[in-house]
């Protein structure tokens, strides 16, 4: 990939990521089935279940899942390609409620993006509890 092709996937990529994101926040389950490939599996930060898209947009339409915050480290953010492929790492801090069970949790995400031909899809995510400790010191 060239440098330049690489610049306009980093910001594809980026946009996809802020369309993730958000659509948590927001509980926008129209807008996650746009970035979500259709065989996502997402592994829980809280407990490492592993949950495919079916039951993360269920559950978010259902009102059982709810993200209260996302606060996330831009400076963080590493963006490695390979052909159709771009693998993110990243730094978040969540509040959520699930089955009105609120919690939080810092974490180190890997999310792995595939090219459609059209656009980048959220292929899975993967989240890594820190410590409290480490949360909070970045």
């Amino acid at each position: 990939m060239t440098a330049p092709d690489q610049a306009a996937a980093d910001i594809e990529v980026r946009a996809a990521e802020e369309a993730f994101f958000a659509g948590l926040l927001a509980g926008d389950t129209t807008a996650l089935e746009q970035v979500l490939a259709e065989d996502f599996v997402l592994v829980d930060v809280l407990n490492g279940d592993v949950v495919p898209r079916t039951g993360l947009l269920e559950a978010l339409r259902a009102g059982d899942l709810a993200f209260l915050s996302v606060a996330r480290d831009e400076a963080e953010v590493l963006i490695r390609h390979r052909p159709g492929v771009a693998v993110v790492v990243g730094r978040t801090r969540m509040a959520m409620r699930y089955l009105g069970v609120q919690a939080a949790a810092g974490s180190r995400y890997t999310h792995v993006y595939v090219h459609d031909g059209q656009r980048w899809r959220l292929l899975t995510a993967q989240g890594t509890r820190l410590s409290d400790d480490s949360a909070e010191k970045g």
